[in-house]
């Protein structure tokens, strides 16, 4: 059972997010060749305030 993980900041819409969970989902049965039955992919969404780059928090760069 393929177990897939996206993190990403915050502020996508439901849709954008609905469009990556299917694409992995078919990228994943076609590479694998998993059943669809059995992938399973969820988002892990965090703020901007909770990300750093190079030491800058990302929420300080806008």
């Amino acid at each position: 059972m393929p177990l897939i993980e996206i993190h990403m900041l915050e502020g996508r819409s439901d849709e954008q997010k609905r469009a990556v969970l299917d694409a992995v989902t078919e990228a994943v049965r076609d590479s694998l060749g998993a059943p669809r039955n059995t992938i399973r992919v969820w988002i892990q969404e965090f703020s901007s305030k909770e990300y750093m780059v190079a030491g800058q928090l990302y929420s300080d760069k806008k």
